[in-house]
Formats: structure tokens, C-alpha cells, sequence
């Protein structure tokens, strides 16, 4: 039987988007968008694989992971990002994190992070074979998309001051986010 993965994620649609997405492929999921709440749904359904955001409203998802690994050290925690950075990366990975990935992601893709770490684990002749490379990195226009929307989450949906956050008029905000975002 598959094991609970657990979600913890405070974009509430993205969370359920992703919870859907599991369950439509069998697995058993559930979700929390607080540490709190999180630390409390660890504690009660001991997952075996947590999908962890870097940014729960404000604060660190990064210090969730050794809470996580002591309440179930066999737990796998692949760390999802809207905004990835090198630093933030290994610390997670040094942490206790399996794997790190951006935003936005697949659920093949995220069901693949969790089955490498587990072939790692088992030292299988894959756990050797490097992850594959994207063919094509993020466009500029698509990285651009996705900052913006993230400025506007922190923000609260406000437009005027995601546009004073991102030092950008606001009529030119408006117009960027009616355009549809970049494919990749």
C-alpha cells in the first residue's frame, strides 16, 4: 500500500491541485498550510513522503525538515520552491531533503524525486545514474511570470503594492498579468 503523502503548502490552490493530482494516482494525501498544522498532521499520520513549500507564509519551510525527520526518520521530504536559489538548495538537501525542485512541477516529476531518493537508499544501480537534465531551462519570460505571482501572494492579491514591491508602474503590472504565462 502506498505510504501518506503529506503536503505542506499555503498556496491553497496549488494544494489542491496537487492533492487531487495524488489521490487520482492512487496515493494517499493529505495537506496542512501552517508549521503548526503541519508539525500536528506529521504527529497524527507519521507520512512517509512530505512535499514541503520553502515559504510558508513568511516563514522558513526549511526549519520544518529536522521536526519532520525526528517525528519519522525514514521520511522522504522533497522541498518544491517558487523562487529556487542555489544556497536555499543545499541547505535543504544538507537539512535531511531528498530532493529540491522548482516551481512549477508535475506530479510524475514529483513522484520521480521521491522514487530516486528511494533507489539512492537502496544503493540500486539507478541511485548511480545523474538525474536528467531539462532539455530547455525556464524562459526569462516564464522565471519573470512566476515572480511576479509570487510578489502578488505575499501581497495579497493587492496589485498596487506588488507593483511598489516589484518597482514596477501598476498600469504595466495589469498588463502583465492579463498576458497568459510563458509555457517554459
Amino acid at each position: 500500500m502506498s505510504e501518506t503523502i503529506l503536503i505542506i503548502e499555503d498556496d491553497d490552490t496549488f494544494s489542491a491541485t496537487l492533492m487531487r493530482a495524488l489521490k487520482r494516482r492512487g496515493h494517499t494525501a493529505v495537506a496542512a498550510k501552517s508549521v503548526a498544522a503541519a508539525l500536528s498532521q506529521a504527529q497524527t499520520d507519521a507520512p512517509g513522503r512530505v512535499v514541503l513549500d520553502l515559504n510558508l507564509a513568511g516563514e522558513s519551510g526549511l526549519n520544518l525538515i529536522p521536526c519532520l525527520l525526528e517525528l519519522n526518520p525514514a521520511c522522504r521530504i522533497v522541498v518544491l520552491t517558487g523562487y529556487a536559489s542555489i544556497t536555499t538548495a543545499v541547505d535543504a538537501i544538507k537539512l535531511g531533503a531528498v530532493q529540491y525542485l522548482a516551481k512549477p512541477v508535475d506530479v510524475a516529476a514529483l513522484l520521480g524525486a521521491f522514487d530516486h531518493a528511494l533507489q539512492a537508499d537502496e544503493n540500486s544501480p539507478a541511485a548511480s545514474t545523474p538525474a536528467a537534465i531539462p532539455r530547455a531551462p525556464m524562459s526569462v519570460d516564464r522565471l519573470e511570470w512566476e515572480h511576479i505571482q509570487r510578489v502578488l501572494r505575499e501581497n495579497k492579491g493587492n496589485i498596487s503594492s506588488t507593483a511598489r514591491a516589484l518597482n514596477m508602474h501598476r498600469r504595466t503590472l495589469q498588463r502583465k498579468l492579463l498576458k497568459r504565462p510563458a509555457n517554459r
